[in-house]
């Protein structure tokens, strides 16, 4: 890992949604795959994110549980990415995301490939941030999830097909 990449604090609320709300539709997104390397309760991510501005590949560590972790997050280069990325086959995620500022908040909404899910993360600036749901977002939420463990990414990644 990067000894530039310091832990920071990660404050984020997830909210399980119907649908991706059909204003984002034909909007920017990213297209991501990620996928985790095996080992410990805490494993390594990596991800492979493709837009119009072209690709990146990141190496992230979290650490907690919750609304409140820490992380710790490194750009990589191709190559690394492509040298740890068969480790990961038991375990990716391949998804759609979209990015939406409201204010000084981020939304990022995530649309999984293999399967009828749809969820919404805010990262928070502090625990005790108010949050009101967009208009635009509010129609499609079920509940938040933030605290339901099966919703982590990680406890969604499948093995890859083939």
């Amino acid at each position: 890992m990067d000894a530039c990449a310091d832990w920071h604090p990660e404050i984020e609320r997830k909210f399980l949604l119907t649908a991706v709300p059909e204003c984002l539709r034909g909007r920017a997104c990213v297209e991501i795959e990620q996928g985790w390397l095996s080992g410990g309760d805490e494993p390594i991510r990596l991800r492979r994110e493709t837009s119009e501005d072209g690709e990146r590949w990141l190496r992230t560590e979290k650490r907690g549980r919750g609304a409140e972790r820490i992380e710790r997050e490194a750009e990589i280069s191709s190559e690394q990415f492509e040298a740890l990325w068969p480790e990961t086959a038991p375990r990716r995620v391949r998804k759609r995301r979209w990015r939406v500022n409201v204010g000084v908040l981020c939304w990022e909404i995530d649309e999984f490939h293999d399967r009828s899910l749809a969820l919404a993360e805010v990262e928070l600036p502090a625990a005790d941030t108010p949050l009101a749901l967009p208009d635009w977002l509010a129609p499609h939420v079920v509940r938040e999830v933030t605290e339901e463990p099966e919703y982590l990414n990680v406890r969604l990644a499948r093995p890859s097909p083939g």
